[in-house]
């Protein structure tokens, strides 16, 4: 799967899991997800995305320290997903 189709997978599962009100193109690949100025996603939402990040890419995010770096941006999430997917 390429770098766009992957950001593409992601932004879908985001907006269906947590319910978002947006269209996948108002969320930008450098978009904070927890910050008032980005998404502002609540640490709710942290727990629905990973679970939905593993249901959907097989890949579980092991503590909240790995949580922070990869839940940054959209980008720090797709390199988290690529480098340890498993195949």
């Amino acid at each position: 799967m390429g770098d766009d189709e992957l950001k593409s997978r992601i932004r879908q599962v985001m907006i269906e899991h947590l319910m978002l009100k947006l269209s996948p193109e108002e969320i930008g690949d450098t978009t904070p997800l927890f910050s008032p100025e980005g998404l502002g996603l609540d640490s709710i939402d942290a727990l629905e995305l990973a679970v939905a990040i593993e249901k959907n890419f097989g890949v579980s995010i092991p503590n909240a320290e790995t949580a922070r770096e990869a839940f940054q941006t959209l980008n720090s999430l797709a390199t988290f997903i690529e480098t340890h997917r498993a195949g």
